[in-house]
């Protein structure tokens, strides 16, 4: 009787736990606050995204969300998937300088967002010959390239990571110039997250939530 009435309690407590969930979950935008952008996205599978933009600031973050009562804390962190990558079009390199001579240099971010740190470059010459760098906080990656080679792929996954890199080929112009850039498909990956943790209040249908000291409320 007392196993089966602690399973009970249990099941319960999880259902009321999902109800909660789904009755806030969607999509919410923020009201009231002139010249100001702000939606927050809330899954039901405890995924959370949210953004806000005002002037020329855009700032974001997402994670995971949980309810405790009447409030929604938000726990923001990197995400898991790996990242797409592609070869920056022509058109959108701004290149500041030729790369030191002797060196292969790999540039990752997103055009007109910023670099992306901490991703592994894996570079292959003509000849087979592979050699490996980490992008620094300035997103460039670079190595000493093998004397008569040439740069002709490049894989790129993020350090520490076990998936496979994702290989592309480097564009022949690229290749002679011995720099190559490499664009992310997402800002998350880019841009620092605004936040660490946040709580939300829920009131009937809206979610409060104060940020640096101004109140925002959010609506369906």
């Amino acid at each position: 009787m007392k196993k089966w009435l602690g399973t009970s309690l249990l099941l319960l407590a999880a259902a009321v736990q999902a109800g909660e969930v789904g009755e806030v979950a969607g999509h919410y935008y923020l009201r009231g606050v002139r010249e100001v952008g702000s939606e927050l996205l809330l899954r039901p599978d405890g995924a959370f995204q949210w953004m806000i933009s005002y002037g020329s600031v855009d700032r974001f973050a997402q994670g995971r969300w949980q309810r405790q009562g009447d409030k929604v804390q938000l726990r923001a962190s990197a995400p898991e998937a790996e990242p797409v990558y592609r070869v920056f079009d022509e058109e959108e390199l701004n290149l500041r300088k030729p790369p030191a001579d002797g060196r292969w240099v790999a540039i990752v971010g997103m055009p007109r967002v910023g670099p992306m740190s901490g991703v592994e470059v894996h570079f292959v010459g003509q000849s087979g010959r592979e050699l490996r760098a980490v992008t620094d906080r300035n997103g460039d990656a670079q190595v000493t390239a093998p004397a008569g080679d040439s740069w002709v792929r490049a894989g790129l996954r993020r350090a520490g990571s076990q998936a496979a890199p994702q290989w592309l080929a480097v564009p022949a112009v690229r290749s002679r110039e011995r720099i190559a850039a490499f664009a992310v498909d997402d800002t998350a990956y880019v841009l620092p997250q605004a936040f660490r943790e946040a709580t939300l209040r829920v009131e009937g249908e809206a979610l409060l939530m104060e940020l640096e000291g101004q109140a925002l409320r959010y609506q369906r």
